[in-house]
């Protein structure tokens, strides 16, 4: 697996809800990405409750932190119930159905599918979503923006005024 691949899976780990399974994948986790070495040693060093508490603090249900890609592009309309069609069309394409109690626009699937295909397509297209995510991660002051660093700097440069 090439070393984009082991951080897009790690990753999308990190960005998931920090439960026993998380907490006991940390030291893999940390060698395997060390681009990630600062919010897995932050995650190794906070008690278990307190990071999940902060988990669900940053990534609540009003959307200033929504994992959810296609929103940071339609918001609720109409074009996102597409945006969703079409991920889930893309993972069908590369041989993947797409099963998770998740919407496939959830940035942990989106690096996920990334890490297994190689295909950063929709990584790309969801790029200006990625970087407002990283950015107001980086606002709020948690850890969880240096994930998205990482991220972000795997990915071509962001091109102003051109939408895809």
């Amino acid at each position: 697996m090439p070393s984009d691949a082991v951080l897009y899976q790690a990753a999308a780990l990190c960005l998931t809800y920090p439960d026993e399974d998380f907490r006991a994948r940390l030291p893999l986790l940390r060698e395997a990405a060390p681009q990630l070495r600062e919010f897995v040693d932050h995650a190794a060093v906070t008690p278990a409750q307190e990071l999940a508490a902060h988990y669900v603090r940053v990534f609540d249900s009003r959307n200033r932190h929504s994992l959810h890609l296609s929103r940071w592009r339609h918001g609720d309309t109409r074009r996102r119930g597409m945006s969703l069609v079409r991920c889930k069309e893309v993972y069908r394409a590369a041989g993947l159905e797409f099963t998770g109690e998740e919407l496939p626009d959830f940035l942990p699937a989106i690096l996920e599918f990334t890490a297994r295909t190689g295909d950063t397509g929709l990584l790309t297209e969801y790029r200006d979503g990625l970087e407002q995510l990283r950015s107001r991660l980086g606002d709020f002051g948690t850890p969880y923006a240096t994930v998205l660093d990482a991220v972000c700097a795997t990915l071509p440069p962001v091109r102003t005024g051109v939408r895809p």
